[in-house]
């Protein structure tokens, strides 16, 4: 019997914070349990969320600074979650948050400083968990599915509503199928402060006021990643370039593009999904990611969807990805796999992570 106790860091494209979530996980007769889940989210402070969202452009030195200070700043946050609850930790594992990501150059780029984490904590660390897999051709993403298959088993499907939705299928032989459908919350979420000075639009109240405008919706389905195969990944690059600049040529209120947006992400991931439902081992998909939370969103969603939505408790909402991430520092940090080609579409399966201490 293997025990480790681990926290894993997760930052998503939506900026509201740094995910934190503690779990004991126990390997007994070839399969992983956790157990004893805690998980907090630390909101970013303007300061950090400029820095951020701008962390993409200026000069070289800058972006280095930021990423060593991103580090310490994660390594504070958590000392203080650790001594908040008393926590005797192995690992941590961060996933940091992505500036770049471009796998058709073969990069990306997950800030977060991994020896300032291990230095300031000391506690052993991995980071850099998809470097690795694009080296090798991969798309870098996504890895969870890694940790969906080994520890979520009830399911046909999971879909993650983050900034960017993603979908996993396990087929009837346990294959998997995964990858980004299309934006979520973060290009709702960014014409919300452009447009009302708020961080996000709360329950959909906003897009539910507004009107589908036909010509954007179809502008956006015709963009060219929504036509191509799987496997296939986004990144914070297109949704700020071609997606949003879609929207904004076109002079109609602000109601009806939250609106509108909140259309296309609901056809593109519902027609995925009813695409996939009679392949997958189970029927029902669970839901995670802060996109549960906003009502119209899911109202919607539900009556395009073929199968049934599953909605978990509040700590898996809104700690999956992070929990997830915790367990592949442990496949790191004992030489399994935790990135596979046939979800990423790299040459071959492998071990990803740079470990500190």
């Amino acid at each position: 019997m293997q025990q480790f106790k681990v926290i894993g860091i997760m930052s998503g494209s939506s900026l509201d914070g740094a995910d934190l979530c503690y779990a004991e996980f126990t390997l007994e007769n070839d399969a992983w349990t956790y157990n004893n889940l805690l998980g907090e989210t630390i909101p970013y402070n303007p300061g950090w969320q400029h820095r951020l969202e701008q962390a993409g452009v200026g000069q070289a030195e800058d972006f280095i600074r930021m990423h060593i200070e991103y580090g310490q700043f994660l390594a504070g946050i958590v000392n203080s979650f650790i001594a908040k609850h008393q926590l005797k930790v192995d690992l941590i594992a961060s996933h940091g948050h992505t500036i770049f990501h471009q796998p058709n150059h073969r990069f990306t780029c997950q800030v977060g400083d991994g020896a300032s984490l291990y230095a300031l904590t000391g506690i052993p660390t991995v980071t850099d968990f998809r470097n690795v897999d694009l080296a090798l051709g991969g798309q870098g993403a996504p890895l969870v599915p890694v940790g969906e298959r080994d520890l979520f088993d009830h399911y046909g499907m999971f879909l993650n509503l983050g900034g960017i939705a993603n979908l996993s299928i396990f087929d009837k032989s346990n294959k998997i199928l995964a990858y980004d459908i299309c934006p979520c919350n973060l290009p709702l979420n960014i014409l919300c402060e452009k447009y009302y000075n708020k961080k996000f639009d709360e329950d959909g109240l906003i897009s539910s006021r507004g009107k589908l405008n036909n010509e954007i919706l179809e502008t956006l389905k015709g963009l060219k990643y929504f036509h191509e195969a799987p496997p296939k990944s986004l990144g914070r690059e297109f949704i700020l370039g071609e997606y949003l600049e879609a929207v904004e040529a076109f002079s109609v209120s602000p109601e009806d593009k939250l609106h509108t947006l909140t259309h296309h992400s609901t056809d593109e991931i519902s027609k995925a999904i009813n695409r996939h439902r009679g392949h997958s081992r189970e029927s029902n998909v669970l839901v995670t990611g802060g996109g549960v939370y906003n009502q119209f969103f899911m109202e919607i969603l539900k009556n395009k969807c073929e199968a049934p939505l599953i909605i978990p408790p509040s700590m898996i909402i809104e700690f999956k990805e992070a929990l997830i991430f915790a367990y592949l520092g442990i496949l790191r940090v004992t030489n399994k796999t935790n990135a596979l080609s046939s979800v990423t579409n790299a040459s071959s399966d492998s071990i990803g992570g740079a470990l500190w201490g």
